[in-house]
């Protein structure tokens, strides 16, 4: 039987880290991959990108004429822009409903699923700028998939949701929020893109929501302090912050320094990440779907920071 010809795939972002390890794990799977830039001379990040056999497509999101190009030239475009560009998005939407070609189009997407965050008045439209992109796809009828891996490891996990902290505590005091049973979700950005690039032409994923829940990455504040303790083989004095309190200190720092504390708040206080269930949601297990990736774990992580 022949074997199936591989979607071509346009992904813009690819200069940042989440946009390195998709364009990566697209080339590696056999993927003729193409990345959007700005730049007309080749930094080293991306002369690597090239050598790996990227096509490199000169453009932006502001310039139509150079997306429709990048478009056309692909099946499935792949968005890994920052979170605070995610409404750049919307000439990239244009453009993909005109050319009326692309088969799935991951948005920038990530982290939790906006719809089901309960912060809203506290996040200055950080999750209602995903949403606006998400309706604005489904609206137009362009085929979708969404990613939703929680937290990126790198994010709160490297201080252990200690906030100013940038590593975890070692003398014997930690705080923790809310009961500190609430389930969060941690995934390494690299895990993320490999995940995401499974998903690329398999029609169990096409307009579905892409769920990374690794059983052993879902962790509340006590599970990650009783993993930390028994690394450092010493017991810390746990110090509570109850829901009141945080908000208070959300409500008392400017943004956008009080991001942390409300990304704190989502997932440790409301459950963000876990309080509902990936099928009655209409979305997929991605850690079910495809088991032969290979993970990061949470404790694994912890290791690099001892």
């Amino acid at each position: 039987m022949e074997e199936k010809k591989k979607s071509r795939v346009l992904i813009i972002g690819a200069t940042g880290r989440l946009g390195n390890y998709l364009t990566r794990f697209s080339i590696e799977s056999g993927h003729p991959t193409f990345a959007l830039t700005r730049h007309s001379t080749l930094s080293d990040n991306l002369k690597s990108l090239s050598d790996a056999g990227v096509t490199l497509l000169k453009g932006s999101l502001e310039d139509e004429r150079s997306l429709a190009e990048a478009v056309s030239k692909v099946d499935v475009v792949i968005s890994a822009i920052p979170s605070k560009h995610v409404l750049d998005q919307k000439l990239l939407i244009k453009v993909i409903k005109q050319a009326g070609s692309i088969k799935r189009f991951i948005p920038a997407e990530y982290g939790a699923n906006p719809d089901k965050t309960q912060v809203s008045d506290l996040d200055h439209g950080f999750y209602s700028k995903k949403s606006q992109i998400k309706r604005m796809i489904e609206s137009e009828g362009i085929p979708y998939t969404y990613i939703c891996c929680g937290l990126f490891m790198r994010i709160l996990l490297p201080s252990l949701v200690q906030p100013g902290l940038h590593s975890p505590p070692i003398d014997n005091k930690v705080t923790v929020f809310g009961d500190g049973n609430v389930k969060a979700v941690f995934v390494n950005d690299v895990d993320v893109a490999a995940f995401t690039i499974k998903t690329i032409d398999d029609p169990r994923t096409l307009n579905k929501t892409l769920y990374l829940r690794p059983p052993e990455n879902i962790c509340s504040m006590n599970d990650l302090v009783q993993l930390w303790e028994g690394k450092i083989e010493k017991k810390l004095e746990k110090s509570f912050v109850t829901e009141n309190q945080l908000l208070k200190k959300i409500k008392e720092t400017p943004y956008p320094d009080n991001m942390e504390m409300v990304f704190i708040y989502s997932v440790f206080i409301k459950g963000d990440h876990t309080y509902f269930d990936i099928e009655s949601s209409g979305g997929v297990n991605g850690t079910e779907l495809y088991p032969d990736v290979k993970y990061m774990t949470v404790s694994e992580f912890l290791d690099t920071l001892l």
